[in-house]
């Protein structure tokens, strides 16, 4: 009985622990898109420049290059500033942005989604015509 009554303590205590790990880790670019005009996301765009230059940024996007120096102190600076927002990550397929949010997650950044499709895949920003703007 007692025995019972542990593992039903313990599945009470851990369920909030499942939940979270299944959070998503991305976003449809609609979602992105919804998200950063409510207020409610940080959209960051993680590309180098050029492509910045050649596409233009997702319409309420930051640029920021994941291969520049301090990138995540940068980002790291942005969460600060931005403590109740999500991050969502776009880049040019979803790829890369898929995988610098699973490395910032093993860092202990929490709360970071990727956009899938990124701005020029299948499903991405620009297939699905959302607005951008010109980077200078």
């Amino acid at each position: 009985m007692n025995r019972r009554i542990l593992i039903a303590g313990a599945a009470v205590f851990l369920w909030p622990c499942r939940a979270q790990a299944q959070a998503p880790t991305t976003l449809t670019a609609h979602e992105a898109l919804d998200g950063a005009r409510a207020g409610t996301l940080l959209l960051i765009d993680i590309r180098p420049p050029a492509e910045w230059r050649d596409t233009g940024l997702a319409q309420g996007a930051l640029a920021l290059d994941a291969e520049a120096p301090a990138f995540e102190v940068r980002l790291a600076g942005l969460r600060l500033d931005h403590p109740a927002k999500r991050i969502a990550l776009i880049d040019r397929s979803g790829a890369l942005a898929a995988s610098v949010r699973t490395k910032l997650a093993g860092r202990g950044f929490r709360d970071i989604v990727a956009v899938r499709g990124g701005m020029l895949g299948p499903g991405g920003w620009l297939a699905e015509k959302l607005p951008v703007t010109a980077y200078p």
